[in-house]
């Protein structure tokens, strides 16, 4: 009996702390259906988080990009891009940074969240099924589903905020690039909320590949008319803030970056340009600066890609300045000024690299 007794509140007190650790998890996980999909056909999903209604973050996830046959194939190693939502890099969950929601020192814990998993290759910017030739000779489809995918967060978004006071719009990596574009959105939805957008870890691209690439996406199909350049081919990502904040002048933009970026030097080198991404960190921002009243930036020295999802994302600073600091004064709405290291060099603090 005494066996029997123990082995009872044995399990007992399991089922409590499992109940425990459920009930102190607030993220809950969607599974929107319909044309979402992930690249390879797995099914689609984001998180989110309710907590203060009147403050929502609507982020972005990251994890790289795919466009041909020797970036798509998913036997490729190491591979390009996030093939799954359901890989732990999708789960907010496994990130520090903003989403270490226990950390008194984040300046978003008490907000509420949208984490726009990413799986589809297309920098949540595609509208096309494209099946390309493996280095094998094989064929692999590629669903890049990123619009489809993006707008049903977008669209439970609508269905259980009915007027947030302030949105962040951010984005890591892949969802940089896309976050201007979704800051416009989220600004026609909610016109009356306080619209900010934050990209972290894509302001070095600059390539001539890149309009082939928005092409093949299908992206180019959809895009709203105040988010596409009108006389010029794309060569690099500006034109969506420039084009965003023409039509959207309410909505404030701003970047992160480390200077010497590794990442984004890797991709900079499969668009058949240099590794070298601080030259075109500078002229890349000195363009949307001279368009885009009160663009900010902070540049970080060293090689590390991105820092919303980063344990450095707490101790990283400039001179001083860190960078959690700076985001809090970004997301308080109050005037912070563009912050610039170049490297890990005196008159730096350590940079992570």
């Amino acid at each position: 009996m005494r066996t029997l007794f123990l082995a009872l509140l044995s399990t007992l007190a399991a089922a409590f702390l499992i109940s425990t650790a459920q009930a102190e998890d607030s993220w809950q996980t969607v599974h929107p259906g319909g044309d979402t999909s992930c690249a390879l056909g797995t099914p689609y999903s984001f998180h989110t988080r309710q907590a203060d209604p009147e403050k929502l973050v609507v982020f972005f996830n990251g994890g790289g990009a795919c466009w041909a046959g020797q970036t798509c194939d998913p036997s490729v190693e190491p591979t390009t891009y996030v093939p799954s939502a359901d890989m732990k890099h999708n789960d907010p969950r496994n990130h520090s940074g903003i989403f270490d929601l226990e950390n008194p020192a984040n300046p978003l814990r008490d907000w509420s969240m949208i984490f726009v998993s990413y799986c589809t290759g297309d920098v949540h910017l595609g509208a096309s099924d494209q099946t390309y030739t493996k280095p094998d000779g094989s064929a692999v489809t590629i669903r890049h589903r990123g619009h489809a995918n993006a707008h049903s967060a977008l669209d439970w978004m609508k269905e259980n905020f009915s007027s947030p006071a302030h949105v962040l719009v951010a984005g890591s990596s892949a969802g940089a690039v896309a976050s201007p574009v979704y800051a416009g959105v989220v600004s026609k939805i909610f016109p009356d909320a306080r619209v900010q957008q934050l990209g972290d870890g894509a302001g070095g691209y600059a390539s001539p590949e890149i309009s082939t690439l928005l092409e093949t996406w299908g992206t180019m199909t959809f895009l709203p008319a105040w988010a596409q350049p009108t006389e010029r081919a794309i060569t690099s990502f500006n034109d969506f803030y420039v084009g965003v904040a023409t039509s959207f002048p309410d909505v404030s933009f701003a970047q992160y970056d480390a200077a010497h970026d590794a990442v984004q030097g890797q991709f900079q080198l499969a668009l058949k340009q240099s590794a070298e991404i601080f030259p075109n960190l500078i002229a890349n921002r000195a363009e949307i600066a001279a368009a885009v009243d009160g663009f900010v930036s902070y540049t970080a020295g060293g090689g590390a890609h991105t820092i919303l999802r980063a344990p450095y994302f707490y101790d990283y600073s400039v001179n001083g300045e860190r960078f959690s600091d700076w985001l809090a004064t970004y997301a308080s709405d109050e005037k912070v000024e563009t912050v610039t290291c170049e490297a890990i060099a005196a008159g730096c603090d350590a940079a992570p690299m």
